[in-house]
């Protein structure tokens, strides 16, 4: 079905509209997510490598160069299994600054009723276990030099 432009809503099948904002994030958030393996990747080999540095002799300078890449690492992986999640939840659970309360409401609940789904579970599983990692990464590692006092 091709996709036609009304007063800035888009056509989508089955009759659906929706504006051309949540049309561009959702089509974000799919991209993102399409990132998702590779970057799990590079959280993984950064995590080696920090892993490594650990069991040898490295230099304070180099071990807390390797703790931050790992941290960014992990919180791009973490972004993109979000993206992944709203791109799953659809069009309907994404909330503008343009929308109405209403809407914006609409949108909210949406997303709850979208999370308790067998398709979403899996990504909001998966956004839980990289933002705990992360978490427990922050608390055993320094990512920036702490103030002298």
């Amino acid at each position: 079905m091709e996709d036609r432009e009304l007063e800035g809503d888009i056509a989508m099948p089955l009759g659906r509209r929706v504006s051309k904002d949540v049309a561009e994030l959702h089509e974000a958030d799919r991209r993102l997510a399409a990132e998702y393996a590779e970057r799990l990747a590079a959280a993984n080999e950064a995590e080696r490598a920090l892993r490594d540095a650990q069991g040898g002799t490295v230099a304070p300078a180099g071990l807390q160069e390797l703790t931050v890449a790992f941290d960014v690492a992990l919180t791009g992986a973490l972004a993109a299994a979000e993206a992944a999640e709203r791109a799953e939840m659809g069009p309907k659970a994404y909330v503008t600054d343009a929308q109405d309360a209403k809407a914006q409401r609409a949108a909210e609940i949406a997303a709850r009723k979208a999370k308790a789904t067998t398709a979403v579970r899996p990504w909001t599983d998966e956004v839980d276990r990289l933002r705990t990692a992360r978490e427990a990464h922050r608390l055993s590692f320094r990512t920036r030099p702490t103030a002298a006092v």
